[in-house]
């Protein structure tokens, strides 16, 4: 899918977000609405996948057949408004699972979001690493005894083999590790070690579009965090430069989990990607 000519120079957009399909917390009815009332052009509804583990967060699998049937509804009844996007955020959990896996190629998507949630400690245990800072400092005391560095080491190891499956079309929010390692311990993101995995990071998507230019992977700059988390933007603004350099396709999405928010922080984004030196394409 190429996301650039979809939109033909269109800002009213988003292809994040989460309904009560996973932990979304509206329908994609009143989403829908919302999206036709603000003028939006192109939407696209992503749940977490279904996973082959135990996830609050995921969508079950015995609902797939619904969320798209419910799509295709909504595509019916408000595509004269807007074009809306059958779409699904898939965990990388290992070769075992991620967005190359044939249980997601085959399912009619219109795009997928590839991300990581989940890092192995080191007896092997899948950890939800995200989320709430209160929930992530209690597991790093019961699962990663406290080594910050080998958890982001853990993630951003697992971004790269992600990127190197390849079975998607837009990374999110990548550099997200670095919130919740932040308040774990102040400063982390300007250590050398650290920058040095991220960079790595962004190589390997620089690397992965000039390798298959018919399926470039585009970067999101996610604002889902920008109100609540003193303007924290994923990747963080000091990694835009290379990324538009490289001519790494970039879009700006809500991951909004209610309606209200489908817009939150996306013109303040722009403008600044804009100063960057971004030209939106």
């Amino acid at each position: 899918m190429d996301f650039l000519k979809e939109l033909n120079g269109s800002k009213a957009y988003t292809f994040h977000s989460h309904t009560e399909f996973c932990d979304g917390r509206a329908t994609m009815e009143a989403f829908a609405r919302e999206v036709v009332a603000r003028g939006f052009t192109h939407y696209g509804f992503s749940p977490h996948c279904p996973l082959p583990i135990v996830s609050p967060c995921n969508m079950r699998r015995e609902d797939v057949g619904r969320y798209l049937s419910e799509v295709d509804r909504i595509k019916g009844e408000y595509g004269g408004h807007c074009r809306f996007y059958a779409a699904m955020e898939v965990d990388y959990l290992g070769e075992e699972f991620g967005p190359s896996s044939r249980e997601i190629s085959e399912l009619p998507l219109d795009y997928v979001i590839g991300s990581v949630h989940f890092v192995a400690n080191r007896k092997g245990r899948l950890v939800d690493v995200d989320g709430r800072f209160e929930s992530f400092r209690r597991k790093m005391r019961d699962y990663f005894d406290d080594d910050i560095r080998y958890v982001c080491e853990a993630f951003y190891s697992r971004s790269v083999a992600m990127v190197e499956a390849g079975g998607f079309d837009i990374i999110g929010h990548f550099d997200k590790i670095g919130q919740n390692a932040s308040y774990f311990q102040p400063g982390i993101e300007d250590e050398e070690w650290y920058q040095a995995l991220v960079s790595d990071l962004v190589d390997r998507i620089i690397s992965h579009n000039a390798r298959q230019p018919e399926r470039p992977l585009t970067v999101e700059i996610n604002t889902k965090a920008y109100a609540d988390h003193s303007g924290r933007l994923f990747p963080h603004p000091r990694h835009w430069g290379r990324l538009i350099e490289a001519g790494v396709p970039l879009i700006v999405n809500s991951d909004a989990h209610v309606p209200a928010l489908i817009d939150a922080s996306r013109e303040m984004t722009f403008s600044m990607l804009e100063q960057a030196g971004w030209s939106g394409k």
